[in-house]
């Protein structure tokens, strides 16, 4: 799958995002290893602290189908500017594969390329 593939269907799923807060939807689709495709939206709550991220819905539904280890994730919001990873989702996807890609997209369709490491150079680890 290429990387505009991956960002149509983070773009698609963008569509279910529940955001009646921010009013900001995101997408991310996030690729295994072995080629499965995950994705997710973010969804807000009233009480902020439990709303999740789509790259962290994305994660979670691929973790409990028993997949572990991430090739790459393309995330996109409609924003002039790319949309990238919250610290928590950083640090969340670098526990199971810290060098996997992360392609940021905008409204405009444009995105770009970065090592997951380089966002997240001083992550902790056990």
């Amino acid at each position: 799958m290429s990387d505009q593939e991956l960002m149509d269907l983070a773009r698609k799923a963008a569509e279910n995002s529940y955001s009646p807060y921010s009013h900001f939807a995101v997408g991310a689709a996030l690729e295994c290893e072995d080629g499965t495709i995950f994705t997710g939206c973010n969804v807000e709550n009233a009480a902020y602290g439990d709303t999740i991220c789509a790259e962290r819905t994305a994660a979670v539904k691929a973790v409990s189908e028993g997949h572990r280890d991430f090739r790459r994730i393309a995330i996109w919001g409609n924003s002039r500017e790319y949309c990238y990873p919250c610290g928590s989702c950083r640090q969340f996807l670098q526990e199971f594969s810290k060098h996997m890609t992360v392609l940021c997209g905008k409204g405009d369709g444009t995105f770009v390329s970065h090592p997951l490491s380089e966002m997240m150079p001083f992550a902790f680890d056990f």
